[in-house]
């Protein structure tokens, strides 16, 4: 390879394939066969500042050549027994030789993509000249769009998304009441957070996030039902203690002073069974919102099941206060 002394050495990999019109390629062949040491005088290249082309003199002929890049690495193996083979290079740049000036054939163009924009960087363009889409055999002509096939895009248009995220949010500041929702992609559990305050509705479809749990939307009845009955039993308690009262003041004011041990006894373990009634009843509706807190993963509806736990242990406290209280009588 000659090169002028003012300009700096080139450097090139080692190895590259040189690519020959065919009358050039069968002077070249016969030359390398002969061994001949005038060879360097016959054949010569010289590489231009660029890098990415050359003049190559075959016996006085020049052809203008160009430096390509080959879709693939290429392994360079030499032998001197026909038998064990030495890797000796990697090949991926092949200089292609032309008896026109014009290199720009059918098999030279340089490859168009299609996600290169117009107003694309300039050095990636340049790049994209000296891309060689063949093979060096004929099966594998214009092996990048067969082999290299772009992969299609999974996501949706984002101008589409961001449309729709819009609309959702002015029909939001146009209600009068609204909810949200966060829902993990990436996990198998689905976790809920809602604008509203406990007594608030849901939808079937947030509920059963998963088979073999319970549904909460199958919960709710049941856990509204158990408060509200909470409710009613405070109110009727309430109400039957009253009247309890005024029965056993009429009682008294009725009773004569001569009135039995028994009776008094037996109407005392009448009210302390009641009271015992009430807080078994009162446990295992503490019990059953135990489990339900246990199954439940919407973090609102289980917030609300422990508030709900907090009352009935209050009222077993008071329960148990009020039996004691009427043993110690």
């Amino acid at each position: 390879m000659s090169k002028n002394q003012d300009e700096p050495p080139h450097e090139l990999e080692n190895q590259f394939i040189l690519r020959l019109p065919q009358e050039h390629a069968s002077t070249v062949r016969s030359l390398i066969h002969s061994g001949s040491v005038k060879m360097k005088d016959k054949l010569k290249i010289d590489l231009s500042p660029d890098r990415r082309h050359a003049v190559v003199e075959v016996e006085d002929v020049s052809l203008s050549a160009k430096l390509v890049d080959l879709p693939c690495v290429i392994g360079s193996l030499k032998t001197l027994d026909k038998k064990t083979f030495y890797k000796t290079a990697d090949i991926s740049q092949m200089l292609v030789c032309s008896a026109d000036a014009d290199l720009h054939s059918s098999l030279e163009e340089p490859i168009t993509s299609t996600d290169v924009s117009i107003t694309g960087n300039n050095e990636r363009e340049t790049e994209k000249k000296y891309i060689w889409k063949h093979g060096i055999t004929p099966p594998l002509k214009n092996v990048r769009k067969k082999r290299f096939r772009k992969t299609k895009k999974k996501y949706i248009d984002s101008p589409d998304v961001e449309k729709e995220v819009k609309r959702l949010l002015c029909s939001d500041a146009e209600a009068v009441s609204a909810r949200w929702e966060v829902i993990a992609d990436d996990e198998t559990k689905e976790i809920e957070s809602q604008g509203c305050i406990p007594g608030f509705p849901i939808s079937p479809g947030m509920s059963g996030y998963k088979q073999g749990h319970i549904s909460e939307y199958d919960m709710l009845p049941e856990m509204f039902s158990d408060s509200s009955s909470n409710n009613h039993d405070d109110e009727d308690e309430d109400e039957d203690e009253e009247d309890e009262e005024e029965e056993e003041e009429e009682d008294d004011d009725e009773d004569d002073e001569d009135e039995d041990e028994e009776e008094e006894e037996e109407e005392i373990q009448k009210h302390i069974h009641y009271k015992e009634k009430k807080l078994q009843l009162i446990q295992s509706k503490a019990q059953r919102q135990k489990d339900l807190i246990r199954k439940v993963e919407n973090l609102t509806l289980k917030s609300h099941l422990h508030s709900v736990l907090e009352r009935l242990k209050i009222q077993e406290k008071q329960k148990n206060d009020q039996v004691r209280s009427m043993f110690l009588n």
